[in-house]
């Protein structure tokens, strides 16, 4: 199945959650090159407007269904059209019932709880609809929000993993988290 027979799109009460768009590039831009978002990325500042543009092509008809690469999708406040953020996966390819995800969020918006309503509403999707069994997020210790989050999801810690990544100039210390699809379904009952 591929986006031009049906495209993705995720809701929740507040949040639409979408492939990117070419209007989402401004927003984007400003996002990636906030130093306090990035401090826990993959990606530097300063992140040029090629790059961004590069990236939004790419994911912009990913099929959400493709093992082997993370798909990244636009969060929107249903309200105002702001972009605020995005959440991702990725669909182990060697395990194709597993899956990492992770999300983040605009600095004006953190604390707002879109974190937990955006992955709450992912979680749903990789559980629900394509029948996962297993859903990972890993998180730098360091990162107290990511871990807050996880852990108000009802994610298990796994595993400390103590200066196990270089990462940005420095070993840093990662938390390991999961849920299995019967923990999910236990959670949706409760």
């Amino acid at each position: 199945m591929t986006n031009e027979t049906k495209p993705f799109q995720l809701e929740t009460e507040r949040l639409l959650i979408r492939p990117f768009c070419d209007e989402d590039i401004e927003a984007f831009i400003a996002y990636r090159n906030d130093p306090d978002v990035a401090r826990w990325q993959g990606w530097s500042v300063p992140y040029p407007r090629e790059k961004a543009m590069e990236f939004l092509e790419e994911m912009k008809n990913k099929d959400p269904e493709e093992a082997g690469s993370w798909l990244q999708i636009a969060i929107i406040v249903k309200e105002t059209g702001e972009f605020i953020g995005d959440c991702a996966f990725f669909i182990k390819k060697d395990e194709t019932r597993t899956a990492h995800l992770g999300c983040t969020i605009m600095q004006k918006y953190w604390r707002k709880g879109y974190a937990v309503e955006a992955t709450r509403r992912l979680m749903a999707y990789l559980f629900d609809d394509l029948h996962l069994r297993r859903l990972i997020a890993d998180t730098d210790v360091e990162n107290t929000g990511s871990w807050k989050t996880l852990e108000k999801l009802g994610f298990r810690r796994e595993a400390h993993f103590v200066e196990n990544i270089f990462f940005k100039g420095h070993y840093a210390s990662e938390y390991h988290y999961a849920m299995l699809e019967r923990e999910w379904q236990a959670l949706k009952s409760a």
